[in-house]
């Protein structure tokens, strides 16, 4: 064959060019695969220069022999391509492309096989004998079939076919003759005959082929049901199935329903399927006699022609899987209820999944997305139950039920958790009673901290199972329930890993007390998520500053309190904690510095330092009666003035002090002051009253030696009249001051204020002595001596001063303002009695004084008896 030149073979457009040469293959361009060749490349002309090459299949073939510059030989070993093209080209020192010569197709292949296996078949109605035989494999090159049939000596058909199907007439046959077929294959390469075949037209009629007349499938899309018709009615037919739905022919035992009805199961939906039908029969289920032979070795039909037709989609046959959890009831009635689902199997239904549809016992739908796996829904809590199905495009889901009561069942389950040794599996075991009413078991696990709520579905005659899923490291709250006819029972609860792992970080250490030799710590709870393990102890590590010293380490139960009394070395610490589970202990937390706390001993020191001060100085306060004294008057003029008002006291009037035995100590911080019981007071007239209180006539006289000492204050021979404004009886305020501590009293004052001693005198009142007592008495001083003498009063009714005047056995006492002012301060008396003084000067001249008591009672003034001054004194 002389190559073309068509486009495909030229590198450049496609343009009519006359070949500059031509090429020859020996043996031939047809040649047996696998051989090899040798390719001749011939150019019109010899051009200088110039060399060939020569491609095979477009890869340029190397082994070459230039005999001259027009002709070149190249090498082509083992082709083994049943179809291959060479092109050769010659580059020329003038033309940088290289330029085409020739080319040439090349063509392998093999010689036919030996024809077997042949046999032919016809119906009882059918004009033609078909034929079929096995061409065994492939040449690759155009073969023919020569057919040839004869009878005896007879040819009775002699023609070429390509052998995909052999038809002979069956006209020029005869029914119960035999007949002799024989093929002959050929092809350029070789020929091949096959063994002779002999039959005769009544060993090879068949039944009839049946067809196939409609074909229905069913709602789920599962199964098909095919109706068919024969023509064949001589005996009892038994019909085959074959399918095909994915390229490949299956062939199926049909359930047959009825005559001329069959039915196909187990199909995919929404798949495309051609189906085919024969039709077979045994001698024994023959009606009749036919009227021709049937060959035994032929009891079926022919495959009918195909029917093909789109299965619809299938809808899910399956209940869903299905779990709640129960919220708190809510107001107005209802309660809060979250279904769970697994979604139907891929295989089990066809089309698009669309939705999830869950009905309430009382009527109310909630639809829910198809990508959910999981619904909510406000449900009143007198309804029991709900059912929920899968909707696809191609149907529903059996409706599945939701329990929602309470069975009241607990501690049912004896649960066993078990790691296995994949990190993300736990195997699963319990025991329990047995219950006739139980339905199925649902296993929920949940992670700490919450991520989401997993469970699984238990077929109620196992009593194990896994859950899968699982992550190391992370504690799981795994719950146990029974489902059974009455409602869920409680759950089951137990806490697992899947693998524990060491714990992620430490907890915060806290130092409360640090003693000498004990320290008291707390450390926070380690959060879940860092634990990574059931935590079954603490360690604490303890670390001096000096740093020869060994660290030392003290081991605390896990499951105890989290605070602890430790016995530590003395002196500045450095703390440490770290936490442990199964698989081991965790890093340390932070290293905590700690002192022991400082004992006071400085301050108790000085704290007893000044106690001890303060002690003494009131001790001191206490004997020193001048200071007390003082201390005395400094707090009742600060004082308030109801603090100045000295109420009566009966009881410590002088003249039961009197009667009582003579005590002259002075309680410390005492009242100086007694107040007698109340004598009778009877009421009288003026003229008794002269009659009883006359005047008095006192006559002073100085004395030369008393002169020296004190500053006289007398009344002088000019009387004068003191008048004293009636008042009522004050036993109270008289002074009880004994006379020598007066005079004591007085005389260290004045020497303490010079001032005060020159200062204004004036007559002190006379304190203590009733209103009425002494009343237009007149008093001499002008004779007056030192050795006077005085009544029994006992220097308990005058007070004391810087200065003393007898006055017939009356003692008047003589003071200046200051001691007057400090006196009248202490005894903080109100005699509401008023002298009247005729003289400006009291103290001018010798004179006699008149005073005049107006008033009043005292009783309790004894009778003057004789008394010298230095006794008073």
């Amino acid at each position: 064959m002389i190559f073309d030149n068509s486009c495909p073979l030229l590198p450049a457009d496609c343009v009519d060019i006359s070949p500059r040469g031509y090429l020859t293959a020996e043996p031939a361009t047809l040649f047996l695969i696998g051989s090899n060749l040798t390719v001749y490349c011939h150019a019109f002309k010899c051009e200088q220069g110039s060399k060939m090459y020569l491609d095979l299949n477009n890869q340029k073939v190397n082994l070459s022999k230039r005999v001259n510059c027009t002709t070149t030989i190249f090498y082509l070993p083992r082709v083994w391509k049943p179809q291959s093209k060479v092109v050769c080209k010659m580059k020329t020192n003038q033309l940088s492309a290289p330029q085409v010569i020739s080319g040439l197709d090349l063509r392998a292949g093999f010689p036919p096989d030996k024809p077997a296996n042949i046999s032919c078949e016809t119906t009882r109605s059918s004009d033609m004998i078909r034929c079929s035989l096995n061409r065994g494999r492939e040449t690759y090159l155009d073969t023919f079939y020569n057919i040839s049939v004869h009878r005896e000596n007879e040819i009775l058909l002699d023609l070429i076919q390509n052998g995909e199907e052999i038809s002979i007439p069956r006209a020029i046959l005869e029914e119960n003759t035999k007949h002799t077929l024989t093929v002959t294959a050929y092809n350029h390469l070789g020929a091949s005959w096959s063994d002779p075949f002999i039959f005769s037209v009544a060993d090879i009629v068949i039944l009839e082929t049946p067809h196939i007349v409609k074909v229905e499938f069913m709602h789920d899309s599962m199964s098909a049901m095919l109706h068919w018709n024969t023509s064949e009615s001589s005996m009892r037919l038994r019909p085959q199935i074959r399918l095909q739905g994915n390229n490949n022919w299956e062939q199926r035992e049909g359930v047959e329903i009825s005559e001329g009805l069959i039915q196909v199961d187990n199909l995919r939906p929404l798949t495309e399927y051609e189906f085919q039908i024969k039709t077979c029969a045994s001698p024994s289920g023959q009606t009749h006699t036919p009227s021709f032979k049937i060959n035994q070795k032929a009891l079926c039909s022919k495959w009918s022609s195909s029917v093909r037709k789109m299965s619809p989609g299938k809808a899910p046959s399956q209940q869903l899987h299905v779990w709640r959890t129960l919220g708190d009831q809510a107001k107005h009635g209802l309660r809060n209820v979250t279904v769970f689902w697994k979604p139907p199997p891929l295989e089990d239904y066809s089309g698009e999944l669309l939705l999830y549809s869950m009905l309430l016992d009382n009527g109310h739908e909630k639809i829910c997305p198809a990508a959910s796996s999981q619904c909510s829904v406000e449900a009143p809590v007198e309804v029991q139950g709900l059912n929920i199905s899968a909707v696809t495009s191609s149907g529903m889901s059996p409706p599945a039920f939701v329990d929602l009561r309470q069975a009241g069942i607990s501690e049912s389950f004896l649960v066993k958790l078990a790691p296995t040794a994949d990190d993300r599996t736990v195997h699963v075991s319990w025991s329990s009673t047995v219950w006739k009413d139980l339905l199925y078991c649902v296993i929920e696990w949940e992670s700490t901290p919450a991520a989401g709520l997993q469970w699984k579905k238990v077929a109620k005659d196992l009593k194990d199972t896994k859950i899968t899923g699982l992550m190391a490291g992370v504690r799981y709250n795994v719950s146990l329930y029974a489902v059974t006819t009455r409602g869920v029972s409680a759950p089951t609860s137990r806490l697992v890993y899947s693998r524990e792992q060491k714990p992620f970080s430490a907890p915060m250490l806290y130092v409360w007390i640090h003693e000498v030799r004990r320290i008291l710590l707390q450390w926070d709870e380690l959060p879940l998520d860092q634990q990574r393990g059931f935590i079954t102890k603490y360690t604490v590590y303890l670390e001096t500053k000096d740093s020869s010293s060994p660290v030392l380490n003290v081991t605390v139960s896990g499951s105890g309190q989290r605070q602890v009394w430790l016995d530590c070395p003395e002196g500045d610490l450095f703390l440490q904690l770290t936490a442990s589970n199964s698989a081991g202990e965790g890093p340390r937390g932070k290293r905590i510095p700690s002192q022991p706390a400082v004992p006071a001993v400085g301050l108790v020191i000085v704290i007893v330092f000044i106690i001890t001060i303060f002690v003494a100085i009131v001790a001191n306060l206490m004997c020193w009666s001048c200071v007390r004294k003082r201390i005395k008057q400094k707090c009742i003029a600060w004082g308030p003035e109801w603090l100045m008002d000295n109420l009566p006291k009966p009881g410590h009037s002088n003249a039961i002090r009197l009667l009582m035995k003579d005590d002259r100590s002075e309680p410390l911080f005492s009242s100086t002051y007694s107040d007698p019981l109340l004598s009778p007071i009877f009421m009288i007239s003026q003229e008794e009253r002269d009659e009883v209180y006359p005047t008095i006539h006192v006559e002073e006289s100085q004395v030369g030696s008393e002169q020296a000492m004190m500053e006289t204050i007398c009344f002088t021979t000019h009387p004068r009249n003191v008048l004293v404004e009636p008042t009522g009886y004050k036993p109270q305020n008289a002074a009880l001051i004994p006379l020598d501590e007066e005079v004591k009293e007085a005389n260290e004052e004045q020497s303490d204020d010079p001032e005060n001693t020159e200062g204004d005198r004036h007559l002190v009142r006379f304190e203590g002595l009733p209103g009425g007592f002494l009343s237009n008495v007149h008093v001499d001083c002008s004779d007056l001596s030192v050795q006077h003498t005085l009544g029994s009063i006992e220097d308990l009714l005058w007070p004391k001063t810087a200065e003393t005047h007898l006055l017939k056995g009356v003692c008047l006492q003589e003071m200046s303002r200051k001691e007057e002012d400090e006196e009248t301060s202490i005894s903080s008396l109100d005699l509401q009695q008023d002298w009247t003084l005729d003289s400006d000067d009291t103290c001018s001249s010798p004179s006699s004084a008149t005073m005049i008591l107006n008033g009043g009672y005292f009783p309790q003034v004894a009778s003057l008896n004789g008394m010298t001054l230095d006794t008073l004194r």
